[in-house]
């Protein structure tokens, strides 16, 4: 099944840092999902001024919670870049 997640990153000063020194982490990470077919969207959300504040990703797992568990993995997450999110199932239509 496939589920949508919106990440929001952190706002404090060091949020930008924090999510530039995760970045090549994550991207390998969400590389490899992608590759076994397992993450057909992903990409950052913007501010109105082009600077990026959270994630959109949407993903392929068995359930809720092993959608929870590979967000909980993420190194975003694991490093404090993310700190919230919400997960929904997600139908394509194309």
């Amino acid at each position: 099944m496939l589920y949508l997640v919106v990440a929001r990153d952190g706002v404090d000063a060091e949020a930008p840092a924090r999510r530039a020194a995760a970045r090549p982490a994550h991207l390998e990470a969400a590389k490899r999902r992608a590759e076994q077919g397992l993450l057909p969207l992903g990409g950052a959300l913007l501010d109105a001024e082009g600077a990026m504040i959270g994630s959109a990703v949407v993903l392929e797992a068995a359930s809720e919670a092993e959608a929870r568990a590979i967000v909980a993995s993420d190194p975003y997450t694991q490093t404090g870049v993310w700190v919230s999110y919400d997960i929904w199932p997600f139908k394509r239509a194309f």
